[in-house]
């Protein structure tokens, strides 16, 4: 996957002050809304520029190329699938010259009947995902001129599959219910850590795929916020905390829901890494203009034209923004899809492309009037004009 560690971190910043905004369970995907971002600030000017560039992390004027590249990284994957669609009405052009950024194959045009838009839009939606994603996250209307989407799906098996089994927690916010836990026991201490953040120790646990798609465990102290404990995963990820590895934890109580026990034995054993956990599966439905800030949409959304004159002359003005997301963890493997969309429509009036003038002047009382020599300017006559001669009807066919 050939991605600039540039972008990798502007698309790591944006998922953690997305992860600082949610509560309950959730799923979203920062690659799934970056690149969308991207194409908009390139085509975009004035506040909405600014704001767009503020929030992808990256300069506006090389925001597109690092969505590309970001895609086709995505798209290398092995078990992933990632791709961009443009529907625009048939009013409005695009310029060459930001359509040529994107996939040859991304254009579509809408109809403006919302009846054969949407099926067609919610198709693409299941195609791309899989299946996984069923709807296109955006509704289409007769009033929608443009949609800029992106879907994302992955699946992976673990190298070393779980066994299912019944948890039945003793304490917590689960006490007393039966749920479908996962166990599995192994050697290999060091996929576990611990990481001591501002906010509080997290335990991370690393499930490895087979196609390079790894999962991370994440479990915060008690008390920390889902945003704190996502944040300090990423921050992991970026070296930004240290994590102390299975190997080298001291015994006892070393971390949230992580014990070391040492003993002795009469033979040798080799060290052994007894994980519990649970099956889940999340869907969420998230309408990214609630938080527009963090995806830099505020000024985008303002009805009022100018801020997107490098997508196309006719002036835009981003309607809805939404992402639908689900992920299935399991004995076996892992899948993850999201499709996110940005739906566009007029602002304001239209520029025409002609330009037409219409003069109308009506003398309908009193008024003066010069008569002038063109080339001396000379007044020749002057006059005023309060008492105009009457129509006669036996006069009114009759030429002078």
């Amino acid at each position: 996957m050939r991605v600039a560690n540039t972008t990798i971190r502007a698309v790591n910043d944006l998922t953690v002050r997305w992860a600082g905004g949610t509560s309950g369970g959730t799923v979203f995907s920062a690659p799934g809304v970056w690149p969308l971002l991207a194409f908009l600030a390139d085509g975009a000017a004035g506040a909405a520029r600014s704001e767009l560039a503020e929030a992808l992390g990256v300069p506006p004027d090389r925001a597109a190329a690092a969505a590309r590249e970001l895609l086709a990284g995505l798209g290398a994957v092995r078990g992933a699938e990632a791709a961009l669609g443009l529907w625009t009405g048939r009013a409005l052009e695009p310029h060459a010259e930001w359509t040529a950024g994107l996939p040859a194959d991304a254009h579509g045009v809408l109809t403006g009947d919302a009846g054969v838009d949407g099926p067609a839009l919610d198709a693409w939606a299941a195609r791309r995902t899989g299946g996984l994603i069923e709807r296109m996250p955006v509704a289409v209307t007769p009033e929608t001129e443009l949609v800029l989407a992106s879907a994302l799906a992955l699946r992976t098996r673990w190298l070393k599959p779980f066994d299912e089994t019944y948890l039945a927690p003793e304490r917590g916010p689960w006490q007393g219910r039966g749920l479908r836990g996962l166990e599995r026991r192994s050697v290999l201490l060091d996929r576990i850590g611990v990481a001591d953040t501002p906010g509080g120790h997290v335990t991370r646990l690393t499930v490895l795929g087979d196609t390079a798609v790894d999962v991370h465990l994440l479990l915060g102290e008690e008390g920390m916020t889902p945003g704190g404990v996502l944040g300090a995963g990423v921050g992991i990820l970026a070296d930004a905390r240290r994590v102390t590895p299975g190997s080298r934890l001291p015994s006892g109580e070393v971390g949230p829901g992580l014990v070391v026990g040492r003993e002795r034995t009469t033979t040798p054993l080799p060290p052994t890494l007894d994980v519990t956990t649970v099956a889940y599966g999340v869907t969420s439905d998230h309408d990214l203009l609630e938080h527009a800030g963090t995806f830099g949409l505020a000024a985008a959304a303002r009805p009022v034209p100018g801020h997107f004159p490098g997508i196309s002359a006719y002036p835009l003005c981003v309607e809805t923004a939404r992402q639908s997301a689900l992920a299935r963890f399991d004995a076996r493997g892992f899948e993850a899809a999201a499709v996110t969309a940005v739906a566009m429509v007029g602002a304001g009036m239209p520029t025409l492309r002609w330009l037409s003038t219409t003069v109308r002047a009506v003398f309908d009382r009193p008024f003066g009037f010069l008569a002038v020599h063109r080339h001396a300017r000379l007044v020749l006559a002057a006059g005023w004009v309060d008492d105009p001669e009457p129509y006669r009807e036996d006069e009114g066919d009759q030429s002078r």
